[in-house]
């Protein structure tokens, strides 16, 4: 996809960074620099190597350099720690890691506390500026000495990135995105977002995420458009990077709509270029949906649902929808299927609510180098996705809940995604989630940790605004107003198991 975008646009801009512009035949210059670099280092087809590097061109260029060489890419979000890391590179076999300067601490180092990877890691190189350094300046400099090195051969089948999963509870498990399946979600990406060329895509999220990876660098890779990295979130900088770069499409969690629409220079900002909004992870709040379209009418609001083992989306919303059906995550992808199957793996009828099994192009094999994982996950065809949902008559798609977060108080299942959009319905409202709390009689409780813009903290307030639009069991009982944003994981999933451990120490 890369190639075909350099050979028809090649000064064209492909990354956007800190005011520093790369045109695609720069970017192919660079690739072709480094995976001379990482060939000498002996590395081949199949060889995994680790990428602990932020969102900055260079792991862009790494990816690049990496599938020209037919090696295996395994990005891994820089706020993992060092025991993490170690578990990785000795669950995948990493024969090398490519690491930011600033974060070459927390690789493992030779010796007992890393017995597992010590074989497999072999060498290094860093990211930055020095001597054993490089960046995109250093790969630009001049043609690097040596032969060529081409493109190596290899089949659609063929692992190309192995993405490990969030871990709440246990390991992770590294999903293995083939050639196949990145394929075919950047022509998901680009047939139901209508992207093109002249797009110009904010890298908002974590590159190391399949989100970041896919929505963004890949589906501009496929179809020639630029990759805008932008600064860590605050909302007045993002506001300026999307005016200064003409950003026409996002893809990200609607928190970060809310912060933007409460910034006092959203309402001035040129966003006249930004036309398709796109998110996932969570609900958009019909406040939110309407502040945007009065704010920016020209902007599409494109809600989406996946996760890495589906690299990237399942279903998305049609263009135009996405008020009247705020309560959906869209509909199933021209190419997918989702069945709707109850606990002994039958389906149930249009409208009844099950688990969410999921097949398609875009659906990976398994997991790397753990059978018993694939086989627990992958039935028929289908990844069996952990998610509660349903699929209406109309074929409009509904996550509830995942299976291990629904609450069941006095005998009542609670999903915590209906809860959690009313409660971020309420004004000022930037984050919540509710968990079980543990109770002798009926079994749980719900408890709400929300973190809010308002000041008044009036939890009598926010229990009669929940009372009239939630049967009353639905209502949480008991509440947490954060002080800070709700704990994430390195994938930026809500971590809920430590929600639930806080609820339970207040009993």
């Amino acid at each position: 996809m890369f190639a075909a975008s350099v050979a028809r646009t090649p000064d064209a801009e492909a990354i956007v960074c800190d005011g520093r512009r790369w045109s695609y035949k720069q970017c192919e210059l660079a690739t072709r620099n480094l995976a001379r670099r990482l060939a000498a280092k002996g590395v081949q087809r199949g060889d995994r190597l680790v990428m602990l590097i932020d969102n900055r061109p260079e792991f862009i260029v790494v990816l690049l350099a990496l599938q020209r060489l037919g090696a295996i890419a395994v990005p891994v979000g820089v706020r993992e720690q060092r025991p993490g890391l170690e578990y990785i590179i000795g669950q995948c076999g990493a024969m090398g890691a490519v690491v930011d300067a600033d974060l070459i601490e927390r690789l493992p180092t030779v010796g007992r506390e890393c017995a597992p990877a010590e074989q497999t890691c072999g060498f290094r190189l860093v990211v930055g500026d020095g001597a054993d350094a490089f960046s995109m300046v250093d790969l630009l400099c001049a043609e690097e000495a040596g032969d060529e090195v081409p493109p190596c051969e290899v089949a659609e089948t063929d692992t190309a990135v192995i993405l490990y999963t969030s871990g709440t509870t246990g390991n992770p498990k590294g999903a293995m995105l083939t050639h196949f399946n990145i394929v075919h979600s950047c022509l998901h990406y680009e047939s139901c977002m209508k992207l093109q060329a002249s797009d110009r895509s904010a890298l908002a999220v974590p590159a190391s995420h399949v989100t970041g990876l896919i929505a963004s660098i890949a589906s501009m890779l496929k179809v020639g458009g630029a990759i805008i990295i932008t600064p860590p979130f605050k909302a007045e900088t993002f506001i300026k990077a999307l005016a200064a770069e003409r950003v026409t499409h996002t893809l990200m969690v609607p928190a970060i709509y809310n912060l933007c629409l409460l910034h006092p220079s959203f309402a001035s900002a040129d966003l006249s270029a930004w036309r398709i909004g796109g998110y996932g992870g969570a609900p958009m709040p019909l406040a939110t949906i309407d502040a945007l379209a009065e704010r920016l009418p020209q902007l599409t609001l494109i809600n989406a649902y996946g996760s890495t083992e589906a690299t990237s989306p399942a279903t998305m919303m049609p263009a135009g929808q996405t008020r009247d059906h705020a309560d959906s995550v869209g509909v199933v992808l021209p190419a997918a299927d989702i069945l709707v199957m109850d606990d002994g793996g039958r389906e149930v009828p249009a409208g009844e609510t099950g688990e969410l099994w999921i097949s398609g192009p875009m659906i990976v094999p398994g997991y790397w180098a753990n059978p018993e994982a694939t086989a627990a996950s992958f039935t028929g065809g289908y990844w069996r996705s952990g998610d509660l949902g349903a699929i209406d008559n109309e074929g409009y798609v509904r996550v509830f809940d995942r299976k291990k977060d629904m609450l069941i108080r006095g005998g009542f299942k609670i999903y915590s995604v209906e809860v959690e959009n009313v409660l971020m319905a309420w004004p000022g409202m930037l984050e919540a989630a509710i968990v079980g709390r543990p109770c002798p009689v009926l079994g749980e409780r719900v408890h709400a940790f929300v973190y809010a813009m308002s000041t008044t903290k009036d939890k009598d307030a926010l229990q009669a605004f929940c009372g009239v639009r939630l049967a009353d069991y639905k209502v949480p009982e008991t509440i947490t107003w954060c002080e800070s944003p709700l704990p994430r994981n390195a994938n930026g999933k809500i971590m809920k198991r430590l929600l639930r451990e806080k609820a339970a120490d207040r009993n």
